[in-house]
């Protein structure tokens, strides 16, 4: 009943944002004649129309975005750039980007990007910086209810073979070694794993360096109020209240999942203040036709409100090892059977950034995987933890683009 209740809200929603937009273009067109009358001589008309087009975006569907990466500055220069999906796989697609005058020994660079509610195009940013000196390649995850149930399940074990496929995909480089991991949030668990797994078994395409960005590697460290929910419930309380079957006008029919609505639910209630001020700015600059400003707001909420679904087995399953067992740092998580001890990581460097700001991983959580390492060389860990930085703010915008990107590009160099 809850997806279906959320899709009946949608249908309504959808129908009074179309009507807003007609709205707000009919009090904005230039050849309404009520905008010559008093209406518009007390500025009521453009109010109006801004008001309008604010609660029209607010309202409006939102599907999964394009990468739209068709060019990256370097040096005062464009360079084209090339996308295409290298692995196609019912749970996720292996995505390459590269410019076209980068050369052809460049260093290769997964980015594994977080399957939590948000498509891995919110790491679009991440890319167009990388794509400077490197080969990029990006886990481009499905939304579970596109997914067809004859495919089969998705849960931890899947998510980290999926990593280890990819990375076969990939290959070794002409000096026998892997491609360099970049892990954004939520994987760093199953890839930090995934690490473990392939130095233990020599695997020829063993990461040469892995980087993790904001992950909770041990949520017991500075916990955030993310992690105290986590914590405040039994794993069967998540069972029966957030998962929900997929209904049936989708691919996905009848897939038990945690709805990338709910996901988005509790992310803006998080900073619902935070999110009412940004709308309201976005009236005010329309008002006074400072598009520009309007425009960014809007592409931020364009991707921040794009969702999707997780499945069931996989949410539950990192809801329970990850939040609340603390199975990775306690020596407990199993991959097909077998215990994954992280001890065995003696050949892939660590890069360990966390946010000074971060609300959803707090500081430590990234920092304690340099610490549950202790056969690898010191001279293979990096510590860093960007001032002033929150969540978001470690992968994407300025801080990242100017101070975080060069301390990545630094240690790669260094353990290429």
């Amino acid at each position: 009943m809850l997806y279906h209740a959320y899709e009946l809200q949608r249908s309504w929603l959808n129908s009074a944002s179309s009507w807003a937009s007609i709205g707000a273009e009919m009090l904005s067109n230039p050849a309404n004649p009520f905008n010559y009358g008093p209406l518009g001589y007390l500025g009521l008309g453009p109010m109006a129309a801004s008001a309008l087009e604010v609660f029209a975006h607010a309202a409006a569907p939102y599907g999964k975005p394009a990468w739209g990466i068709e060019a990256v500055e370097l040096d005062g220069t464009s360079h084209p750039v090339v996308e295409s999906t290298v692995v196609n796989r019912p749970f996720g697609d292996l995505k390459e980007f590269y410019r076209e005058s980068l050369p052809e020994d460049a260093p290769r660079l997964l980015v594994v990007a977080p399957m939590s509610g948000h498509y891995a195009t919110l790491l679009r940013g991440t890319v167009e910086r990388m794509l400077e000196r490197y080969r990029v390649f990006v886990t481009d995850w499905s939304d579970a209810k596109t997914v067809p149930l004859h495919e089969g399940t998705f849960d931890l074990d899947d998510y980290i073979d999926y990593v280890i496929g990819f990375l076969e995909h990939i290959g070794p480089d002409e000096t026998g070694g892997g491609a360099h991991v970049m892990a954004v949030c939520q994987p760093s668990v199953p890839v930090f794993a995934a690490t473990a797994i392939m130095n233990r078994d020599a695997h020829l395409c063993t990461p040469k360096t892995l980087t993790m960005m904001g992950g909770p590697i041990d949520t017991r460290c500075s916990p955030t109020s993310v992690n105290d929910l986590a914590m405040e419930r039994p794993i069967e309380w998540f069972r029966h209240n957030v998962i929900a079957t997929v209904p049936m006008q989708y691919r996905g029919a009848g897939r038990r999942v945690y709805p990338g609505f709910m996901q988005l639910a509790g992310f803006m209630s998080m900073n619902l203040g935070n999110h009412m001020m940004s709308h309201y700015e976005m009236f005010k600059h329309l008002t006074v036709g400072d598009q520009d400003s309007a425009q960014a707001t809007k592409d931020f909420y364009d991707e921040y409100r794009s969702v999707c679904d997780m499945t069931a087995e996989f949410y539950l399953q990192t809801v329970e090892e990850v939040f609340q067992t603390h199975a990775l740092p306690n020596g407990t998580f199993v991959h097909r059977g077998k215990r994954v001890d992280l001890g065995d990581i003696t050949a892939t460097a660590l890069l360990a950034i966390e946010g000074e700001r971060d609300d959803i991983s707090g500081l430590g959580q990234t920092k304690a995987a340099l610490d549950l390492t202790p056969k690898l060389s010191d001279r293979k860990k990096r510590y860093y933890m960007a001032e002033g930085a929150g969540h978001y703010g470690i992968f994407n915008g300025s801080r990242w683009r100017t101070k975080i990107a060069p301390v990545v590009e630094e240690f790669i160099a260094a353990h290429g």
